[in-house]
């Protein structure tokens, strides 16, 4: 297999300039997905016969929980890329990682909440998933925390990467509490392809909202990337060129 596009793209500068392309696209994918998702999800899919008309903040609670754990994943796969290759470009992209998921996963604990009151008659119940999914939350702050304690950036981004790896043990943990302890959450819906146990008419809005989350990540992570490019490498001169190009064409 040839390897050189994946090495070209490795480098700063092709990734900056492949990212500037790609964005518009995503930010467009994101707008119109999320437009289709909250449509169908808060006005045409069918009111649920138990829940009333409270189920529909599944439509952004489960996409954001889903996200949750992508983001975590993502995170860790590039600084562990970073330990082991020294990528700049994958210290870039798990740094930029941490506080996309971090909102997700406050996204996640909140809306849960607010569906957990009228479901459960309680904000707040320390069952598996909760809390497990509240050490996520305190996994990506330290994380954060790591990123921002060092003065030399990528000393940092290693320490960030360790703690991101270490941290992967509690993403199953999340996946399979409901199958593992007793938990007020119900079981698997939209991963039984064969037979989901959600309402065709339900679902399909679901499934296009979790993609919005998708584009919307991949959007707001190359948006990141890009910034924390500019400052890595602000003294090449690829971006001193940049920079003056910008300033002629104001």
């Amino acid at each position: 297999m040839n390897f050189a596009f994946l090495h070209k793209y490795a480098s700063l500068m092709h990734f900056y300039r492949l990212s500037h392309t790609l964005t518009p696209w995503l930010a467009a994918a994101t707008l119109a997905l999320f437009a289709w998702g909250l449509v169908g999800g808060l006005l045409l899919a069918p009111t649920d016969y138990q829940q009333g008309d409270s189920f529909r903040i599944m439509y952004v609670h489960v996409p954001a929980a889903w996200m949750s754990m992508f983001v975590y994943v993502t995170m860790a796969v590039a600084g562990g890329v970073a330990l082991i290759w020294k990528l700049k470009l994958a210290e870039i992209v798990s740094r930029a990682c941490a506080p996309l998921g971090a909102s997700f996963t406050f996204l996640a604990l909140v809306t849960g909440s607010i569906w957990g009151k009228p479901m459960w008659g309680t904000w707040w119940v320390w069952d598996a998933r909760l809390t497990s999914e509240l050490i996520l939350l305190f996994l990506y702050l330290g994380v954060i925390a790591l990123h921002g304690a060092l003065d030399d950036r990528r000393a940092g981004a290693r320490a960030g990467a360790v703690l991101a790896l270490i941290g992967v043990v509690n993403i199953p943990i999340i996946h399979f509490s409901v199958e593992w302890w007793s938990t007020l959450h119900q079981g698997a819906t939209v991963s039984k392809f064969s037979k989901p146990s959600i309402h065709i008419d339900m679902l399909i809005p679901l499934l296009v909202m979790i993609s919005a989350f998708q584009c919307y990540f991949a959007w707001s992570l190359l948006v990141r990337v890009r910034s924390e490019i500019l400052d890595y490498d602000r003294n090449a001169s690829w971006v001193r060129e940049l920079g003056r190009a910008q300033e002629a064409g104001r």
